[in-house]
């Protein structure tokens, strides 16, 4: 498929500020809003640099999808690291044109062997019940349904639950 999966870097900013510009109405349908003011330029900077320093610091890791021309297709991330960093709770999404062509299925088998490498052996992920994409992306990686919430939240006039999976690194080839 030609893509990659590479740390997110201080250079990436002009290019990830359009991608999430461009994606932000189709994103706002799966999770709820970051707020207008994420979507300045000069507030859009103050938290990619936060995200960098929290990178830094070991506390969460950034990723971005690229294709082979370099284009954003996408992000990952891992956040919730623990102190031993073994464990921690993966997040992704994809920009709406890349999606249904297997770009996140791709793209999380990727980023599950680097997290593999870098030492994690278990990493936990949630969904919606209502994006199935997303949950089939993280069955095809191997990532084994834990639970269906019983709480409830409302979003764009839609009542939804989480769905959360677990995900054995020590079994990811």
């Amino acid at each position: 498929m030609g893509i990659t999966v590479n740390q997110l870097e201080y250079e990436d900013e002009k290019a990830l500020f359009d991608f999430e510009k461009e994606n932000r109405i189709y994103s706002e349908t799966m999770v709820p809003s970051r707020g207008e003011d994420y979507y300045d330029f000069d507030t859009f900077m103050i938290r990619h640099r936060q995200l960098l320093d929290e990178q830094l610091e070991g506390e969460a890791f950034f990723f971005l999808i690229r294709n082979s021309d370099g284009n954003i297709l996408g992000r990952m991330n891992v956040v919730d690291i623990d102190s031993s960093r073994t464990t921690g709770h993966i997040g992704y999404r994809v920009g709406k044109q890349h999606t249904g062509k297997g770009v996140a299925a791709e793209a999380l088998h990727l980023f599950m062997k680097r997290l593999k490498n870098d030492g994690f052996t278990k990493v936990f992920a949630k969904t919606t019940t209502h994006n199935v994409a997303s949950q089939r992306v993280l069955e095809k990686n191997g990532f084994i349904k834990e639970e269906v919430s019983e709480e409830t939240f409302d979003m764009n006039g839609q009542t939804f639950r989480f769905i959360s999976y677990i995900g054995l690194l020590t079994e990811f080839s």
